[in-house]
């Protein structure tokens, strides 16, 4: 594989963007930091296909990144492949309002395959390709210019043997018959809503203080703010207001302004400037949560009764049985929520549909519903069918 010098220019980016445009995969991988502002600052983007592959520089002068979020977003024939890129989507979905596809997360795919939930990169490429990645440069600094050798030579090996792993995992999937088990997971992580940060939806992120409307309603507003707020002066949301901070004035609301000099966590400051006031605002302007807005409660699940607890602990059981008949990993085939749901009474969930009905949900609903029963023969667990009575 050709690896390129470090790209600092759009005319050597737009021609190594053409050449991929006609690939058939391209692994991308970004490096960034977050630490201390609201948007990921991109430092880093490595890019390759099964012949080149190249590091882009985002923070060089004058240059123009059209060519790579053209070739992620718009060109629909190159599968962009991933490994736990989450973060990677949403990078790319805040320069452009839309997400790479279609895609391919190695992360996920690794679970199709019996390999764990969410194992790490080091230990896929260990393990498909035995090769030890030295991780020496994974806490650098990647703002910091000029880069050195060894972070770029670094950040390319994500990509490189990305590109290598990735042709593995689908001649497996394939020989499984279990390439179409990804394809709902792909859209789903591909979905451009899953990036939208609305600030109006930004309480829902908060442990809330209680149930009571009022309270709920000023969480909601004053959330909102300081997700405004951050945004506007680029900071992270912990470092202008703490979550626990937000908490306690939706519990305890100041009366004036003045009085946020009292609240713990907040600068005396702001008892007398704008961003004080503006919290005021938001405060006084707040208004009680609808019935239809309050969360439901966590704790009592619609319909799942203590018997119905119990129904959802043997259908976790079955779960991690059938899995590892299967050699899945449980996560992919069905999440806790749907067992629960599942045990109180749903029947529109995901895992009575597809591949994952004939996997788990089949045996699950037989479960649920008395006709398969857990039984012991010579000290190993087995499901057996229930005559009916």
């Amino acid at each position: 594989m050709h690896i390129h010098p470090l790209i600092t220019d759009t005319e050597t980016l737009k021609a190594l963007c053409d050449r991929l445009s006609t690939a058939d995969f391209v692994a991308v991988d970004t490096e960034f930091m977050r630490e201390n502002t609201y948007w990921p600052e991109l430092c880093l983007v490595q890019i390759a296909d099964d012949k080149e592959a190249a590091a882009i520089d985002p923070m060089a002068k004058g240059i123009d990144l059209t060519p790579l979020l053209d070739l992620l977003v718009d060109n629909e024939d190159v599968l962009k492949v991933v490994h736990a890129g989450g973060q990677d989507l949403e990078i790319v979905f805040n320069l452009t309002g839309k997400t790479p596809h279609p895609m391919f997360d190695t992360q996920i795919a690794a679970m199709a395959l019996g390999m764990g939930e969410q194992v790490g990169y080091s230990n896929l490429v260990e393990s498909m390709t035995g090769v030890k990645l030295d991780k020496g440069a994974r806490f650098t600094d990647w703002s910091r210019r000029p880069l050195d050798k060894r972070q770029i030579d670094y950040a390319i090996g994500d990509v490189t043997y990305l590109s290598q792993i990735f042709p593995k995992m689908l001649n497996k999937l394939r020989k499984t018959n279990r390439g179409e088990w990804l394809d709902g997971e792909m859209e789903r992580i591909a979905d451009p809503a899953n990036y939208v940060n609305a600030p109006e939806d930004a309480w829902l992120r908060i442990r809330p203080p209680s149930r009571k409307p009022e309270v709920l309603g000023r969480l909601k507003a004053i959330a909102a703010w300081r997700e405004q707020e951050a945004r506007s002066k680029n900071l992270p949301r912990g470092r202008l207001v703490k979550d626990e901070t937000l908490a306690d004035i939706a519990s305890h609301p100041p009366r004036q302004q003045s009085d946020l000099a009292k609240v713990r966590g907040l600068a005396a400051s702001w008892a007398g400037n704008d961003i004080g006031g503006r919290l005021m605002a938001a405060i006084e302007g707040a208004k009680p949560l609808t019935d239809e807005e309050m969360p439901a409660r966590e704790d009592r699940k619609p319909g799942l009764t203590k018997d119905g607890a119990l129904v959802a602990d043997l259908l976790k059981l079955l779960l991690k049985v059938r899995s590892k008949e299967a050699d899945v990993a449980p996560r992919l085939v069905a999440r806790a929520d749907d067992l629960e749901a599942l045990a109180a009474g749903s029947r529109k969930l995901p895992l009575l549909e597809g591949w994952r009905y004939d996997l788990f949900g089949k045996d699950a609903l037989a479960l649920v519903e008395g006709r398969l029963a857990f039984t012991v023969r010579n000290g190993k667990m087995v499901m057996s069918a229930v005559e009916a009575a």
